[in-house]
């Protein structure tokens, strides 16, 4: 029986692999508009971050998101990004 290779990205904040269905992927559309993309298949540039505030906190403090995406990130997306790791926490 064939084993499924499972994907790793890279978080943000902590640089550590993990497997891409524990992480929170923030996509950049062709337009530019930075939202979350809770199924990790949108289409644009993504990066993925960890469901832990500290490492939304470090990918935050050392604009890690935005290098990522290319683009400046509203205040909004990371209010966003929180309550989604708020939420899951629960």
């Amino acid at each position: 029986m064939k084993t499924r290779k499972i994907p790793m990205r890279m978080c943000v904040g902590c640089r550590e692999m993990k497997e891409k269905r524990s992480l929170l992927r923030v996509v950049k559309n062709a337009e530019g508009a930075i939202s979350l993309d809770p199924v990790g298949k949108a289409p644009g540039r993504g990066a993925y971050v960890c469901r832990s505030q500290e490492c939304l906190r470090r990918a935050v403090r050392g604009h890690q998101l935005e290098r990522a995406l290319e683009t400046r990130i509203d205040e909004a997306v990371y209010r966003q990004l929180s309550e989604a790791m708020d939420a899951d926490s629960q």
